[in-house]
């Protein structure tokens, strides 16, 4: 009986360990900083594409070439790396879309990620361009104006409180995929937000990147922490 007891004590231990992290994660790297982007599960094929194209290399060393602050700062272009100064940038792809993903709970927010794409009347997403959220602040008054000229939608109360308190693009809601969210180093958006550009956009300075998936053991231990942090926001986070 008692060595019955120590394997299935065995069996037990190693399956609590072997659990891993709920999300999949990404670092984004630049010369300006960093920052680590959570993947939500409930837009799993934007999620499992880029996972693809980190594992592969693919970001490495492109460029944010489209810089707009207070909008966002976008990148994904693989005609982006080595491209000579004052080149436009933008048109790179990989041969394919994503189709949408739109979910009630996702939204522009500041600090989202989001896939770009053109308009296609099917709304799917770049094979490989994203996007990252700064936005602005809005008022009351001004979420009133747009869902009437330009959303003709409700925008829900609570997330009317965050573009009122964080800010974001609210135009873009239900408009393009939404499928993660900057967990740290928010600050490096404004920082590349801030950069001087051309008359197309693009940063004066290349900003480089490179794109880099979190081990499953560091990706578990950053959930750990954020489960200590506590609080109803980080719940909602993580049921994303």
């Amino acid at each position: 009986m008692k060595p019955f007891l120590t394997l299935l004590l065995f069996f037990c231990l190693n399956a609590v360990f072997a659990t891993g992290p709920k999300h999949q994660y990404i670092k984004i790297t630049t010369a300006q900083g960093e920052c680590i982007i959570m993947l939500y599960n409930k837009t799993p094929q934007h999620r499992d594409n880029i996972v693809k194209l980190v594992k592969k290399g693919f970001y490495n060393g492109t460029l944010f070439h489209r810089v707009i602050n207070s909008f966002m700062i976008q990148g994904g272009d693989p005609d982006s790396k080595n491209a000579p100064a004052g080149k436009e940038l933008g048109n790179g792809d990989v041969g394919y879309t994503v189709p949408a993903e739109f979910r009630d709970s996702l939204f522009h927010k500041k600090g989202v990620l989001a896939a770009a794409r053109d308009d296609n009347p099917l709304m799917a997403s770049s094979g490989c361009q994203f996007y990252l959220v700064q936005g602005k602040k809005f008022t009351d008054a001004q979420l009133d104006s747009m869902e009437v000229k330009r959303l003709h939608f409700k925008i829900p109360q609570w997330e009317r409180e965050i573009y009122k308190k964080t800010g974001g693009v609210p135009h873009l809601d239900k408009k393009y995929t939404v499928y993660g969210e900057v967990i740290s180093g928010l600050p490096l958006i404004d920082t590349i937000a801030s950069v001087k550009t051309d008359s197309n956009n693009r940063p004066l300075t290349d900003v480089k990147m490179e794109i880099t998936l979190l081990k499953r053991r560091k990706a578990k231990k950053l959930e750990k922490e954020m489960r200590k942090s506590g609080g109803d926001e980080v719940s909602s986070l993580l049921n994303q």
